[in-house]
């Protein structure tokens, strides 16, 4: 279960207290287990500040405590609050807003815009992947997602417009239109130029703040057609 801590605290000096964030997350930069923070202030009082900050797991965040480098900054910031900080600690019951930018993520980061070091933030190690479009349905394994992602990018200079998004429960289901512009060997086909638009759906699992596991429907065949290819011609791979 994805576990949240809420830091509450007083202080004149934010400006301060900003820098030595930054320095904790410089210091801890590989070794920390937080995977997501937000700072919000009062607007009916200036100098009231309020840090959230989400870990996967409460063992993960007791492990992130346990680092000297957050033991050390959290006295630097003890010194520069007007008293002792309060810490909450909160199990994640519900999160669907969270899952929603968790999953445009993949469209947007990672698919669209390449990074691929996003793949771990976003995906569990293990994720199930599940495509009726391919000859191999159903692979496991964040870096076979990887893999997926970089053929893609290799074949096509392509976009997603994400038409509408549904959330329940620990599911996100995502439309989508893809366009994009074949630029090197996909399926057999060599790089025609053209541009093709293919439609599709698909439905992401969540698992402790991560992606475990999805299943994708796609006008593949469509795609083929817009290629140029003939029925029979190339099978998915």
């Amino acid at each position: 279960m994805r576990f949240v801590q809420v830091i509450d605290c007083k202080t004149e000096r934010f400006e301060d207290m900003d820098r030595l964030m930054d320095r904790w997350a410089e210091q801890t930069r590989g070794t920390r287990t937080a995977t997501h923070s937000l700072v919000g202030k009062d607007r009916s009082d200036g100098s009231h500040y309020v840090e959230i900050v989400e870990f996967p797991s409460y063992q993960d965040a007791m492990a992130n405590s346990g680092l000297p480098e957050t033991e050390r900054i959290f006295q630097e910031m003890v010194a520069l609050c007007d008293g002792m900080p309060t810490i909450t600690d909160l199990d994640v019951v519900r999160d669907e807003q969270l899952n929603r930018a968790r999953a445009r993520r993949f469209f947007h980061e990672i698919a669209v815009g390449g990074r691929l070091d996003v793949i771990d933030e976003v995906f569990a190690a293990d994720y199930t992947d599940h495509d009726i479009a391919k000859t191999e349905r159903v692979m496991v394994g964040s870096g076979r997602l990887r893999d997926d992602v970089v053929r893609w990018r290799a074949a096509f200079d392509f976009t997603f417009e994400l038409d509408r998004q549904i959330c329940e429960g620990d599911d996100v289901v995502t439309l989508w239109t893809w366009t994009g512009t074949h630029k090197g060997e996909f399926m057999g086909i060599a790089p025609t130029g053209r541009q093709c638009v293919m439609t599709g759906t698909t439905i992401f699992r969540f698992e402790n703040g991560r992606i475990q596991e999805g299943w994708w429907h796609e006008d593949l065949m469509g795609l083929l057609r817009e290629l140029g290819a003939h029925d029979g011609d190339a099978a998915p791979a």
